[in-house]
């Protein structure tokens, strides 16, 4: 390994720079740099080798080409230990550039900000990547940074070593360019793509920041990592309050609770904007529920099934206050989820230690949904399709009270977060029986029937999918239920709303289903 003697530094993100720049000046290494770097340096007192000094050419084109020449590339690519690449360099003057500290135009930032076409546009780099990917491939023999966070542990390490930078240094920051460069040209990529209006494009990229190491996955032997993605608000936005590290379960059904509580307080399910709770555990609703306030909220979706809401996690649409926290804290729970907490509330909470506090202020569905499969993946739409009410239509000679479509609405929002076969039963704003992921339907309905007991007499059930036979029907009149809302579709529809006309049971026809698996 040689010495670190002459280093190109064009950035974009000025942050840490000037001292950088100080000390690699204190180890004897010449600084050639850009544009508005070369000004900062400069105006920090530091001596500087305009890039125009190494190409023998000016910056023009309002800045969009000065580093793309020969002069920079070869002394960048030259192979240190190939005489014929030495004496190439030799014949044309060329010298050895040992270090490249570039970062990126904001393209994403500027996305962000909604700025016009012309100016996102013109946020596209092309010689930042280009060096990056220059040095990176040679980086047994040239230093390459991208981070402004690499920059104090380098110098560290050429300070300790004499100017030198250890292979496996070396190796690490040039896998970090590629991955930096990637995430920059999918982030391009999928602009264009949007501006085209293609949801599903011919090409498909995932990308994220590593935001934590999570101790395992679903289970212990399993890696699990979280990441976040530079669009979209939701749980993986949250900032913790208290409590211990979020698993991965903790994340999975965080968000199932937000997501579920924000359907709760659409205008369809909720005009009046009442408080609203969602239970989650294993990824189901274990109790769902609006009330007059948060406390009113959590008291009766608790209710639903307080037995498995042990060790569940909570979702509120509205702030925690003290009254809440103190219902919250009578019990175990591994994560509240809400917009905000009350001072009180959180000094409440502070008595839990390792309960996990986390404040998120908005949520938003995934534009899209992926799914892992061997040799590839799938991917959708989010399923963010809310009840329709044109499209809602009473297939039977009996109608449901004011307050029953009030329950049917809310019933056929939360079997859209029950996996299927998913069957809900709910009374005055408040689940009362769930059945999900039974392998027949009339399981689903036998185990959210027996849930509800006494209390389906006048409740109402919803039903992700339609009845394919008239049983299920039977089966939830017997126990009372006064109304039914499914998709309708089934071959035997007429049976199935025969059934409920001879039972006296009001049914409401959505016309759309919401599969789960």
């Amino acid at each position: 390994m040689e010495n670190i003697k002459r280093a190109l530094i064009s950035v974009s993100h000025k942050q840490g720079l000037v001292a950088f720049a100080r000390r690699l000046t204190a180890l004897n290494v010449q600084i050639i740099s850009t544009g508005g770097t070369a000004r900062t340096l400069r105006d920090a007192g530091l001596a500087v080798t305009e890039i125009s000094q190494i190409t023998g050419f000016p910056e023009i084109l309002d800045g969009r080409v000065k580093t793309l020449h020969p002069n920079v590339h070869a002394g960048i690519l030259a192979l240190r230990d190939n005489p014929a690449h030495l004496e190439t360099l030799k014949e044309h003057g060329i010298e050895p550039i040992d270090l490249v500290v570039v970062n990126l135009y904001p393209f994403s930032e500027t996305v962000q900000r909604k700025a016009s076409e012309e100016e996102t546009i013109e946020n596209i780099d092309i010689g930042g990547p280009t060096m990056l990917r220059s040095a990176a491939k040679n980086f047994a023999q040239v230093v390459v940074v991208v981070d402004p966070a690499d920059y104090q542990p380098l110098i560290d390490e050429m300070q300790a070593s004499n100017g030198q930078v250890s292979p496996a240094t070396r190796r690490r920051l040039a896998q970090k360019v590629f991955e930096h460069t990637a995430a920059y040209e999918i982030a391009i990529a999928s602009w264009f793509q949007r501006q085209a209006g293609e949801t599903l494009p011919a090409s498909f990229f995932l990308e994220g920041q590593k935001t934590a190491a999570l101790r395992y996955g679903e289970n212990p032997f399993q890696q699990a990592a979280a990441y976040a993605s530079s669009e979209g608000t939701g749980i993986l936005n949250a900032a913790q309050l208290q409590g211990k590290e979020m698993s991965f379960n903790n994340f999975a059904d965080a968000d199932a609770a937000l997501s579920l509580v924000a359907d709760l307080s659409s205008a369809s399910v909720n005009p009046s904007g009442r408080s609203a709770a969602a239970i989650i555990k294993h990824a189901n609703p274990c109790g769902s529920a609006l009330g007059d306030s948060p406390a009113d909220a959590f008291a009766k979706a608790l209710a639903c099934d307080p037995v498995s809401a042990f060790g569940g996690i909570v979702a509120f649409n509205s702030e925690v206050d003290e009254l809440a926290s103190a219902s919250l804290g009578a019990m175990f729970l591994e994560v509240v989820v809400a917009p905000g907490y009350a001072p009180k509330a959180l000094e409440v909470l502070a008595s839990k230690r390792n309960l996990r506090v986390l404040e998120v202020k908005g949520w938003q569905y995934p534009p899209l949904v992926v799914r892992m499969l061997s040799g590839g993946f799938l991917v959708q739409q989010s399923d963010a399709t809310l009840l329709d009410g044109e499209k809602l239509s009473c297939v039977t000679s009996v109608h449901p009270t004011a307050q029953q479509e009030k329950d049917l609405v809310f019933a056929w929002a939360v079997a859209k977060h029950v996996k299927s076969n998913a069957i809900v039963v709910a009374k005055d704003g408040a689940t009362i029986g769930v059945g999900a992921g039974q392998m027949n339907r009339v399981g689903s309905v036998e185990i959210a029937l027996h849930q509800a007991g006494e209390k389906a007499k006048g409740a109402v059930l919803a039903s992700d999918g339609f009845f394919p036979f008239p049983d299920s029907v039977e089966l939830a009149a017997q126990a009372g239920i006064a109304a039914i809302i499914q998709p309708g579709g089934s071959v035997k529809d007429k049976e199935v709303i025969a059934a409920a006309e001879g039972k006296k049971v009001a049914m409401l026809f959505t016309g759309v289903r919401h599969f789960w698996h």
